[in-house]
């Protein structure tokens, strides 16, 4: 062990994980057939189509400029792997409370829109068996419903059980993008999608930003810095093997997709499909047929599902995290006495998911192109403006150290360049998902600066005394 290293605390483990564990953690904490039975046809339907591969290759050179600021200021910070962490040590109280509002507004958003996603999901696995057909929101009403209770009592899904199954959705992705390789695709094998023509046909600011929601999660490899060996190597080779494994798998998938289809047929046969997230299984019964179509439409739900739970309870600690620091109203930040959960944050997170789901039932939203599509894109443009806030923290942060570090000062402002323009052009861009300018739906990204001034202001009274906090 380093001997600068933290003395071990109770419960913990140390100096036991190398790189390639902690990239596996990280990795296998997602959900892929989220991402690519929902995300991926809907980036293409309303990016730049077949183009959507080179995204995933932008993305993914992005994040590992980004990756090298990061994985600094991880190790030089406290309490690492935290936004909020890192805004308060570079830029002080006012801007960690409003990126903590951001955060919270950001990842509500993602949660609250899988509810359409797994409304749909299980229509669709139902539907031969149900006459007439299922509407969307009352699956989704019941994965609501068991959703706060586990997540009022604390209860998380088995590690064990989710191995197993997102293990389950990468082979079932993999087998499926090699079966379209070996069957030739449906025009042959080619390059076309990652062709600057193509990349930058449509909106591709619009297929960039939704590229960047499969990424989420990445940056977990940072909490792991107290148990790895020689953390200064273990976790930014960790970050980087990461974002470059996500990248390699999505971009391959969007690849195979693309190809199953055709580069010239693949909006044609996007926009025939009453659903897009019928996508995946239409070209799994093209190219595998049997009984993988049926195993890929349960691993969807039972992933789907995951990922609302995980949602719910990141939602819940944030809320719970900024009640204890007074940013928020001080209920939210009590532990409850006998399962020791964020009950307060958990309500509360169950309650506003109830009411926009509700809103968008009662209005009769699209489950996926409505719901789905929307507040998965206002989460993930707050995502990539909290990365862009990191990146300022970081600059900050080490401009001020000495001695100076012209690698993490360059990436950190190269990050923050990069984060602000794929911003700005995923604002303008938004109206192409809201359907227009003049609806209610492309105004969301105001929720954004709305929410960090709100948490700005917030975080203008003192901080408590940590002793209050339960």
């Amino acid at each position: 062990m380093d001997a600068h290293a933290t003395p071990a605390r109770p419960g913990r483990r140390h100096a036991t994980l190398g790189p390639f564990a902690i990239a596996f953690f990280v990795i296998s904490a997602s959900g892929p057939l989220v991402a690519i039975a929902g995300g991926l046809p809907v980036a293409m339907l309303f990016g730049n189509g077949p183009g959507l591969p080179a995204m995933f290759v932008l993305a993914t050179a992005v994040l590992l400029v980004f990756a090298t600021a990061y994985t600094a200021m991880a190790l030089d910070v406290p309490e690492a792997g935290a936004f909020y962490a890192f805004a308060a040590r570079g830029l002080g109280r006012r801007w960690a409370g409003a990126t903590g509002l951001l955060a919270l507004l950001g990842y509500s958003a993602m949660q609250i829109s899988l509810y359409g996603l797994f409304g749909a999901a299980a229509r669709g696995l139902l539907l031969p068996l149900l006459e007439p057909a299922l509407p969307w929101w009352l699956p989704a009403l019941a994965a609501w419903g068991s959703i706060a209770l586990l997540g009022y009592r604390q209860v998380d899904l088995s590690a064990r059980l989710l191995g197993l199954l997102v293990a389950g959705e990468y082979l079932a992705v993999l087998a499926l993008g090699f079966c379209i390789v070996r069957a030739g695709g449906a025009e042959g094998i080619d390059a076309r999608p990652f062709t600057p023509a193509l990349a930058l046909a449509g909106a591709p600011a619009v297929a960039l930003t939704m590229c960047f929601a499969c990424f989420v999660g990445f940056e977990a490899a940072a909490l792991y810095s107290e148990e790895a060996r020689n953390p200064a190597r273990s976790v930014p080779l960790a970050t980087w093997g990461s974002v470059l494994l996500i990248g390699g798998f999505y971009g391959f998938a969007a690849w195979a997709v693309v190809t199953g289809l055709g580069a010239g047929a693949t909006l044609d046969a996007l926009r025939a499909l009453p659903d897009p997230t019928e996508l995946l299984f239409v070209l799994a019964e093209r190219y595998m047929g049997g009984a993988m179509p049926a195993l890929l439409r349960a691993l969807y739900l039972t992933s789907a599902y995951a990922s609302l739970l995980a949602f719910h309870n990141a939602v819940a600690r944030y809320l719970f995290a900024m009640g204890r620091d007074r940013l928020l109203p001080a209920r939210l930040g009590r532990i409850h006495a006998r399962h020791g959960s964020p009950h307060a944050g958990s309500l509360a997170q169950s309650g506003s998911a109830l009411l926009a789901v509700g809103l968008f039932a009662l209005a009769g939203a699209d489950p996926v192109l409505t719901l789905f599509t929307l507040l998965s894109a206002l989460g993930t443009l707050g995502i990539i403006v909290l990365m862009g806030v990191a990146a300022l923290a970081t600059l900050c942060h080490f401009a001020r150290a000495r001695p100076r570090r012209p690698v993490v000062l360059a990436s950190a402002a190269l990050s923050l360049a990069s984060f602000a323009a794929i911003a700005t052009l995923a604002t303008v861009h938004f109206d192409v998902l809201a359907g227009g300018s003049d609806g209610p739906g492309a105004r969301l990204p105001w929720l954004l600066p709305l929410a960090m001034l709100a948490g700005a202001a917030l975080a203008r009274r003192p901080p408590p005394q940590r002793a209050g906090a339960r």
